[in-house]
């Protein structure tokens, strides 16, 4: 998985919530799970504001291509595929907060967190964002965060190798490997793409809690602590 990610902006997120500058979570329309809340609510929102030409940055749909990709967030904070695009509008603009975006990009991530710190596929996308901004320590907790929350999950565990991966951890990225095939999740990509670059090794023996601490360092006090100050 490959992750592009925008400018890191500034900003704080308390225990009481979101800083104000990344805007209150209270909608008009949502903020709906987008986990779960799969029915009229997603399908209306996804038709008029999240079509696949704003989804591959062409063009907006309602109305400018940031608003869609802004209402769209604003609904469903945790919408995968909206962040995604959000980094990558971000990556494109060069910009921290990309046009017709009423936040940066980093905040659409502390509101996703907020909104739903269990969010397992928001944590692993906000730290390929963090690792892309040179912010390897932050997105370390971030991943130590995720493996600690999906325990015996292989396929989390291996897609947590992926991160590692891009991000040219590689020693961690093996034992993410090791420890999703122990879970018996086999997939082959991870083990394929380690190997060509020269790092994959069989395991010795096959355990579970290969590679992973019993819980992770540091867990944030909130929803997204570890977004405190941008770089």
């Amino acid at each position: 998985m490959a992750f592009v990610v925008g400018m890191a902006a500034s900003f704080a997120v308390s225990a009481q919530g979101l800083d104000a500058s990344c805007g209150p979570l209270q909608n008009a329309f949502g903020p709906f799970d987008y986990r779960t809340e799969r029915g009229n609510n997603l399908y209306l929102v996804e038709k008029a504001h999240f079509t696949p030409v704003v989804e591959s940055l062409i063009k907006g749909n309602a109305g400018y291509l940031g608003g869609d990709i802004d209402y769209t967030l604003r609904a469903f904070p945790n919408h995968h595929r909206a962040l995604i695009a959000a980094m990558r509008y971000g990556q494109k603009t060069k910009l921290p907060v990309p046009p017709n975006m009423k936040y940066s990009v980093e905040c659409y991530f502390a509101r996703a967190l907020q909104f739903r710190p269990d969010d397992t596929t928001v944590r692993m996308l906000y730290a390929g964002f963090l690792y892309r901004s040179s912010r390897a320590d932050e997105a370390g907790k971030q991943l130590e965060r995720v493996a600690f929350d999906a325990k015996d999950n292989g396929f989390t565990q291996y897609n947590i190798g992926l991160v590692y991966l891009e991000a040219q951890q590689y020693d961690k990225a093996l034992a993410q490997a090791h420890r999703a095939l122990a879970l018996g999740f086999a997939r082959p990509d991870l083990k394929d793409r380690l190997s060509a670059v020269g790092r994959w090794r069989e395991p010795a023996v096959l355990t579970p809690a290969e590679g992973a601490s019993s819980s992770p360092a540091s867990l944030p006090g909130d929803a997204a602590s570890s977004a405190g100050s941008g770089r």
